[in-house]
């Protein structure tokens, strides 16, 4: 038996927490994060021929942050593993600067004339020549995968790469071409799509440490830039179309004027043309790729610039980038004047969104900026744009972001926000703020407040939300006095059920976490009877020992409720089989009930496990469950790697009531709204509707049994209520989605790349008729945020022998 229980009922034993662990920064959604990427790997060194006398790998920081490699390791399989074949480990320390290099050196052979730079790290690694696979693991232990599918599957592997004829290698086959005299390397960019074939090509050794360095032991000599301009343009370089006219081709002495620069992370710097064509689908912008070296330019240089164009695709289902990389320039003068901005408002972003292929890529279909708004948008790709006096919808997150509208009557919702109201209805105006001054970032604002003032920039394309504007002058935020939502207490005879998302809570989690998220609780649900959690994790959070248990955690977290004023609740969970409910690597996530036993009572029946599924079962005095906690058909595939369902019986007032806590599959690997399929592929949406379907099935036997059962279906449901998940979940009619007796305006409990949606829902059975249901915004418009998600709660009054 694994149900776990606290309170005035028996608990199942301590568990020891190390408290004094750091706690882990929890996992940010949809964000810019730090990566790491294997950049070029050889085995060819000290070979006959070879010119190198070592093998090597070299990492790259993709990232804007200092990516720390201390703890993790490179790690190398034969081409064509055998059963006894093992991977060969390197250990690694230290950090790669963003936009930086990371030298492994391997072993040494009796050929080659010329040593590598001085070396990062050192392994002892004879790689072969023509055919292997190399790993960069978080950790230090072996892997053990000898496929490419057992390998995609394990969650330590940062980057992979397989050349020659390697088994293991990402995507549709290894890179071909690599021998004792040459090298599989990434393009200049980083570009990593998980296919190796495509990301990587063979070429002559380039070794680069941190510092620089190559394999001559000094700097990368370069080459003089252009003194005269050539034949070429940069409306010439964008073309009519999302990808050049010019893509692969080297340009000389290409001119215009600085507008930008980003002497971080991706660095490099803008141009724009002062002479344009008149043509409003070629654009006029263009970034400047320069790598590791932070950009030798000014806003204001007039510039020449020399290089190869290239489309650089940040991320997987993404639109590309066009810039010229490995760049060579001539600065002629400087303090010029900058071109004139293009004005963004309601008047000149189109109401629709972007053109559709039926699902294929728009990269070849001709602009028409004028009657899309994503083609309006890649038009001024790199290019100055304006607006003033925006309306923030995407509070600033931890990346100094912040995201608004330049159309403020485009879906609002009660509180200041762009509502998301269907596939269909894109919101246009939308766009993300980042700062191009390290020293005036982004002010803290939240949804609803006003970027008022002028704020110009380049407008850039990034994964991580698409288009965005990097400013170099910035409005100022006015605080239109965004509050907290309060809701009112239940009454004496009515129940309240909530729903909260914690995000991964677990018992190493600063106190101020645990404060926060309790005052939630007590104060802003109004302290309700019956809190369905997700996203508690085991004791030990990402700790990856074995830990499945979460006393500690829920210890803590009730306590901290108790301080905020709130009740001495008990818990009910079910503890998930070791790593297998998905979420963060060995944290063992789940859904946990929590309950007054001072107002409602908890009915345990014996028999629930993380493997049993729970039956309505049909007796005399009604429809009772198997096993109270129960869950529900947790062997089915739906729930492969995935929280499962968990169900209580509960009795209050006399009446039995079931509440089935919820948290589907994730969004991860959909296609975004923005990228280059369209309409977009939302293959995550496959497993919820399946999951919809399990519990779909398990409350229409309850309703079989007893068509009056009183049934509450919440959580985070990872879906809108205009999905195909939601019908499913609701066929036949077994189950109510209460946020649709919301008005529209209020119909939303997340933000997401500037868009309020709906992910979390409360759902009721017909026998439970004229509930009062509230969401609770306390999280989700906010820059400073307890959880992602806000709270929702609903009560439902009991008199006169009848559930109303």
């Amino acid at each position: 038996m694994q149900i776990h229980r606290s309170g005035s009922v028996l608990l199942t034993g301590a568990v020891a927490v190390a408290l004094a662990v750091t706690a882990l920064p929890a996992a940010a959604q949809a964000a810019p994060s730090a990566t790491a990427v294997i950049s070029e790997a050889y085995g060819g060194g000290g070979n006959s021929g070879a010119t190198l006398t070592r093998d090597f790998v070299e990492l790259a920081n993709a990232g804007s942050a200092p990516f720390e490699v201390g703890g993790l390791s490179v790690q190398y399989l034969p081409g064509s593993p055998s059963a006894g074949s093992q991977w060969q480990v390197s250990e690694l320390s230290g950090a790669i600067a963003p936009g930086g290099r990371y030298l492994v050196a391997q072993a040494a052979g009796t050929g080659g004339t010329v040593a590598l730079p001085t070396a990062d790290a050192t392994g002892t690694v004879a790689m072969a020549a023509g055919s292997g696979t190399v790993a960069l693991v978080s950790g230090t232990a072996p892997l053990t995968c000898k496929s490419a599918a057992d390998c995609a599957a394990d969650t330590r592997i940062v980057d992979l790469v397989g050349y020659g004829s390697a088994v293991v290698r990402e995507g549709s086959g290894p890179v071909p071409g690599a021998s004792a005299t040459a090298s599989v390397a990434r393009a200049a960019s980083f570009a990593d799509t998980d296919d190796n074939a495509a990301d990587l090509a063979a070429g002559a050794p380039t070794p680069v440490n941190t510092k620089g360095e190559t394999s001559g032991g000094g700097q990368e000599p370069e080459e003089p830039g252009p003194t005269e301009p050539g034949d070429v343009r940069i409306h010439d370089i964008q073309g009519t179309t999302r990808v050049s006219p010019l893509d692969g081709t080297s340009v000389t002495g290409v001119p215009g004027v600085v507008t930008g620069v980003r002497a971080s992370g991706s660095r490099g710097f803008w141009i724009q043309d002062t002479a344009p064509d008149g043509d409003p689908r070629t654009g006029e912008g263009l970034f400047v790729y320069t790598g590791s070296t932070a950009p030798a330019v000014k806003v204001g240089d007039a510039v020449l610039v020399s290089g190869k164009v290239a489309e650089y695709y940040p991320g997987t289902g993404t639109q590309s980038l066009t810039q010229i990389t490995a760049p060579r320039f001539t600065v002629l003068s400087s303090g010029n004047a900058l071109p004139a901005p293009v004005v963004l408002d309601a008047r000149s972003v189109p109401g629709r969104y972007v053109p559709s292929a039926d699902g294929g890529a728009i990269d070849a279909l001709p602009l028409d900026p004028s009657r899309y708004a994503l083609d309006l948008y890649e038009a001024l790709e790199g290019s100055r744009v304006e607006f003033a006096d925006t309306r923030v919808t995407g509070a600033t997150t931890a990346y100094d972001e912040i995201w608004v509208t330049v159309k403020p009557r485009e879906n609002p919702t009660r509180r200041g926000g762009t509502l998301y109201a269907s596939y269909e209805d894109q919101n246009t105006g939308r766009l993300k703020v980042m700062s191009l001054d390290p020293a005036r970032p982004v002010p803290t604002a939240n949804v609803g407040d006003v970027l008022k003032g002028r704020t110009t920039g380049v407008l850039d394309y990034a994964s991580y939300g698409g288009y965005n504007v990097q400013a170099t002058e910035l409005g100022t935020v006015v605080d239109k006095k965004l509050r907290r939502e309060v809701t009112r207490k239940q009454k004496k005879d009515e129940l309240a059920v909530a729903t909260y998302n914690v995000e991964n809570l677990d018992a190493r989690d600063d106190q101020a976490k645990f404060d926060t998220l309790a005052e939630g609780v007590a104060v802003n649900l109004s302290s309700p009877d019956i809190v369905s959690l997700e996203e508690i994790q085991d004791d030990n959070g990402a700790v990856n020992d074995g830990t499945t248990g979460s006393e500690a955690t829920l210890k803590r977290f009730t306590d901290a409720i108790v301080a905020k004023g709130g009740p001495r609740y008990a818990w009910r969970y079910i503890a998930p089989e070791n790593n297998k409910d998905g979420g963060e690597p060995g944290g063992n996530i789940r859904n946990v009930f929590l309950f007054n036993p001072q107002r409602v009572s908890f009915t345990d029946r014996a028999g629930g496990d993380a493997t049993t599924p729970v039956r309505a079962v049909d007796t005399w005095k009604g429809v009772e469950l198997s096993a109270s906690p129960g869950r529900i058909n947790p062997a089915s595939p739906a729930w492969a790697d995935s929280r499962k369902p968990l169900v209580g019986e509960f009795v209050f007032r006399g009446k039995p009531v079931f509440v089935i806590g919820n948290h589907f599959a994730s969004k991860g690997g959909d296609q975004p709204l923005h990228g280059r399929y369209q309409e977009p592929t939302r293959s995550s949406e496959t497993k919820r509707i399946q999951q919809a379907a399990e519990v779909n099935t398990f409350v229409a036997a309850l309703l079989k049994a007893d068509r009056s059962a009183r049934v509450v279906a919440l959580g985070d449901f990872n879906d809108f209520e205009f999905s195909p998940t939601m019908k499913a979940l609701t066929k036949g009619r077994a189950l109510k989605p209460l946020i649709a007796t919301l008005p529209p305006s209020e119909r939303y409990s997340y933000v997401f790349d500037g868009n309020s949606q709906t992910l979390d829902h409360i759902l009721t059975s017909p026998g439970i008729r004229r509930p009062d249901y509230d969401v609770v915004h306390i999280n989700a418009e906010f820059a400073d945020q307890a959880s992602d998600h806000d709270p929702q709660v609903v009560r439902v009054k009991v008199g006169g022998g009848f559930w109303h």
